[in-house]
């Protein structure tokens, strides 16, 4: 599992993480919600150990993040796929999903590139292993983002805002990929404004307040006016991003 205890970050004087717990088991679907400068990347680049911790412990499968030689371990259990894809422009979008599995894994190149492939067809894109990510459009090579995460033969995907950069329709095509992800039992922790989403595919929905994690509930409960829209500010979130969402 994953298992963030008592994390704390702070960058110069701003407190971004103030004691956040949260707990992921495995097969979990769980959505961050939260405003802008609310912590919710941060806490993803903690998990992965892109942020080093200012306080408390984050724990992958029982490797400490903050430890040099148990980081390593912790990130070949979680794939990361990033708000801006991130990939590497000089290589082919199998040669992005290769890479790693053949230089960490040591997976031989006909096998890595026989699973690339296969991941590229079951996103659709079958026909665009040899495009660079400047031939493909942005819910393409998010797509290939994911498909990166996933050669890693992840136990946890760690999503942050995947769509914000996406017009209506790449959204749409992204977040079906995320669907068919949740129904296979793929763990996820999912940092995304998209609520309705969220409702549908989460087991759970967190949200982070200031740095600080304020409701954390089944997905159900969290959206019943008894539950975490009994919190004033989980309400008054929720209803100003449907106004967005159905202007």
């Amino acid at each position: 599992m994953i298992e963030a205890t008592d994390v704390r970050k702070a960058f110069g004087k701003a407190v971004v993480l103030d004691g956040v717990n949260l707990t992921v088991q495995p097969g979990e679907v769980v959505s961050i919600l939260g405003s802008s400068g609310s912590g919710k990347s941060t806490l993803i680049r903690c998990i992965n150990g892109l942020e080093r911790l200012d306080g408390g412990k984050i724990k992958v499968d029982g490797f400490d993040v903050s430890v040099p030689g148990q980081l390593a371990e912790a990130r070949k259990r979680s794939g990361t796929v990033f708000q801006l894809f991130n990939l590497y422009p000089h290589m082919t979008a199998l040669g992005n999903i290769t890479l790693v599995p053949m230089e960490v894994l040591k997976k031989p190149r006909a096998q890595a590139e026989a699973e690339g492939r296969a991941l590229l067809a079951s996103v659709g894109l079958a026909d665009r292993a040899d495009a660079y990510p400047a031939q493909l459009s942005g819910g393409q090579r998010q797509r290939v983002g994911i498909c990166r995460a996933l050669a890693m033969q992840p136990r946890y995907l760690l999503l942050d805002e995947v769509t914000s950069a996406l017009d209506p329709e790449m959204t749409a095509e992204v977040l079906a990929i995320l669907a068919k992800l949740a129904e296979q039992g793929t763990t996820m922790l999912f940092v995304t404004h998209e609520i309705e989403f969220a409702r549908q595919i989460s087991n759970r929905v967190v949200f982070l307040e200031k740095g600080t994690l304020l409701v954390d509930l089944p997905t159900k409960q969290f959206f019943d006016p008894a539950g975490g829209l009994a919190q004033p500010r989980v309400a008054q979130f929720l209803s100003k991003m449907r106004k967005t969402e159905n202007p």
